[in-house]
């Protein structure tokens, strides 16, 4: 009885350091992403799986909101276009709350998101999966936006 009381306790300590090793991951993932986001990198893309789930979830006046829903290569195209005008307008994001938590398809990271020149915050969150090679990738990405012109895209 006491080799399987050493046993568990054993095992739970190394899943608790595995766990807390991927969030520390996905965390700094998530801050690697930024600073290629925030300096325009062509690299940016390769932070994405092929088959990511991107969410921008419209804030509308009223306060309430509607998600626009769409594939990674619609997303990539989006992207591309415009990123030339972010970086002559050298437009950057700040973050703040960075949180990490175990989910059941990998780690979802939370944040604060403030745009530039705006004094609000949006709530955006990544989730994070380790890959097969252990590289790890966003799946699912999820950002508010005040931009009304996404809710032509909302998912009805």
């Amino acid at each position: 009885m006491k080799r399987i009381y050493i046993l568990l306790i054993t095992l739970f300590f190394i899943s608790s350091s595995v766990f807390a090793d991927d969030l520390e991951t996905a965390k700094t993932n998530f801050s690697n992403y930024v600073s290629a986001a925030n300096s325009y990198s062509p690299a940016l893309l390769n932070y994405y799986s092929p088959n990511a789930k991107i969410i921008r979830q419209v804030v509308k006046p009223d306060g309430t909101t509607a998600n626009a829903t769409t594939n990674m290569a619609t997303y990539a195209k989006q992207m591309k276009i415009s990123q030339g005008t972010a970086k002559l307008r050298k437009y950057r994001n700040k973050y703040k709350n960075v949180n990490a938590v175990k989910v059941a398809n990998g780690v979802k990271v939370s944040a604060l998101r403030q745009p530039m020149d705006d004094n609000y915050w949006l709530k955006t969150y990544q989730i994070w999966q380790k890959q097969p090679n252990g590289n790890w990738l966003i799946i699912e990405e999820m950002m508010q936006t005040k931009q009304q012109i996404f809710l032509k895209y909302a998912d009805k």
